[in-house]
């Protein structure tokens, strides 16, 4: 059982904040005032103090000269070449999965994937969304590919609420899951990755084109 008072305060603030960014309450940009995150949080200074470094660590806060500690932004560039390398990591799990994946572990893809069907753009298709693609991850079976996607994951929280939002989205997503999980019930490694790049694709398409939306610079966001 999960007990908050055995984990470290600066833990604590730690994934509160994390959760904050994943959820979009804190946007890229936004301002890391340690006094009010002391009193939002209830805690002292020194533990949120400590999260703000490790997010740091982690590449999501950036310190700016007069401003202090914010919420790190990134440009179209650096967002597409952070799909670009899901697309490479997630396809080669894919690839592997495909070889090695257990009877048990393809029924449990699938299962997820159908709740996800059923959940739509509902508030539980963020997390099983997130489920179906760490257990293809782990049925890979490849620790290093695993610590580096891991590693890229929080980096992509900068981006705020999945696009799973949209419920055209959503419909979308189980499709394309339901592209790779056959590839996988055919041990096809070639088209799961291909399945996999595809999707990867796709979500980064849906979230070009809502950062453009959002962008006031952009003439067709008006």
């Amino acid at each position: 059982m999960n007990d908050d008072t055995q984990i470290p305060q600066g833990q604590i603030a730690y994934r509160r904040l994390l959760d904050e960014i994943r959820s979009g309450a804190l946007a890229p940009g936004a301002r890391l005032r340690e006094i009010d995150l002391a009193a939002r949080l209830g805690i002292s200074r020194t533990p949120v103090r400590e999260a703000i470094r490790q997010l740091e660590a982690d590449g999501l806060v950036t310190h700016l000269p007069r401003q202090g500690a914010s919420i790190r932004s990134l440009d179209h560039a650096e967002v597409i070449e952070l799909y670009e390398m899901r697309a490479v990591l997630e396809g080669t799990a894919a690839r592997l999965a495909a070889r090695v994946a257990s009877t048990v572990e393809l029924a449990e893809l699938t299962a997820l994937n159908s709740d996800l069907a059923t959940a739509a753009a509902g508030p539980d298709a963020r997390d099983l969304n997130r489920q179906f693609h760490r257990t293809l991850l782990e049925t890979a079976r490849n620790r290093f590919l695993v610590k580096s996607m891991q590693a890229m994951q929080k980096t992509l929280l900068i981006l705020g609420p999945t696009t799973l939002a949209d419920p055209v989205r959503a419909a979308d997503a189980v499709a394309e899951h339901a592209a790779v999980l056959a590839a996988l019930a055919a041990r096809d490694g070639d088209a799961a990755e291909s399945a996999m790049r595809a999707h990867v694709e796709s979500a980064l398409s849906v979230r070009l084109r809502s950062m453009r939306s959002r962008d006031p610079g952009d003439e067709d966001a008006a």
